[in-house]
């Protein structure tokens, strides 16, 4: 499985994730409709699906995807949030991806 391919699916699987939780989360917190839990269920479920795509052991690609969730969940404070990141955010983003990039892509 290519590298590109590989970031590509993870970042739609934590694209699948964040958004499954936000529904919710403007639900319970922003006072949304409870309309919003439908698709946040189908969110959740396409997000399940995504990680089961790829080739390796389901705990390798849960520990390697944990670090592209982060990177973009930084990019989710600031793009939906509207909260610019820190320097320390793109730090921590940095060290998630290099163990991210161990992980998954280390000769085995």
């Amino acid at each position: 499985m290519s590298i590109l391919y590989t970031l590509g699916l993870f970042i739609i699987t934590a694209i699948a994730e964040i958004v499954g939780c936000y529904l919710p989360y403007l639900w319970l917190k922003k006072s949304a409709s409870a309309w919003v839990l439908l698709p946040a269920a189908f969110s959740l479920a396409l997000f399940a699906w995504l990680l089961s795509l790829h080739p390796t052991a389901a705990g390798r690609v849960y520990a390697a995807y944990g670090g592209v969730y982060v990177s973009v969940a930084i990019l989710w404070l600031w793009g939906v949030d509207g909260i610019r990141p820190h320097l320390w955010d793109f730090v921590g983003v940095a060290i998630t991806l290099l163990g991210m990039g161990i992980i998954m892509f280390a000769p085995r």
